[in-house]
């Protein structure tokens, strides 16, 4: 799919969703729907929604999905941006790993590598998180993690799948 929307104006950029307070499955679709009617933001892809264990302290099991926008903002104003949505749906950060209504976190932008204290460009940690490889490997799998030089779809073959299940709204 990635191949199919590359040769567009603007830089591709890779968001993970996850939510497990309230309906999950309600405030991720309107995050979705709301970044995608964001200025500058254009919704190219999204996956499917995944029911998966939590990472951190004791808590409810998440929802977790991915999806590709094409951006037309800088890294930091797009960061900004996520950050803005998720208090719009109410998250509150009081606990490191803790329970959230909604989590977006920047996963890619490009082939960008950014290490700042406010922004590290790829996310460091996706790489080990099968919550985050299964669904951007549905929608990326050729997108390559430029600091490993993996494609997604070879990154989500080195991690433990087992508490990651596809979720069904039926």
């Amino acid at each position: 799919m990635l191949n199919s929307i590359i040769k567009k104006p603007g830089k591709l950029s890779a968001i993970a969703l996850g939510s497990n307070i309230g309906d999950s499955y309600k405030i991720l679709t309107a995050a979705i729907e709301t970044l995608a009617n964001t200025p500058g933001m254009k919704l190219e892809a999204q996956s499917s929604w995944y029911r998966t264990k939590p990472v951190g302290p004791p808590q409810p099991d998440y929802l977790n999905g991915c999806a590709i926008f094409r951006v037309q903002m800088s890294p930091h104003l797009l960061l900004e941006t996520l950050l803005a949505t998720e208090a719009k749906f109410g998250r509150v950060r009081q606990e490191r790993w803790g329970a959230r209504s909604l989590d977006l976190d920047l996963l890619l932008y490009d082939d960008l590598i950014i290490d700042t204290p406010q922004l590290q460009i790829p996310h460091p940690r996706m790489g080990s998180r099968a919550f985050v490889l299964i669904p951007l490997a549905e929608i990326a799998p050729h997108w390559v993690e430029p600091t490993s030089g993996s494609k997604i779809q070879n990154l989500v073959k080195e991690v433990d799948c087992a508490d990651v299940v596809l979720f069904s709204t039926q």
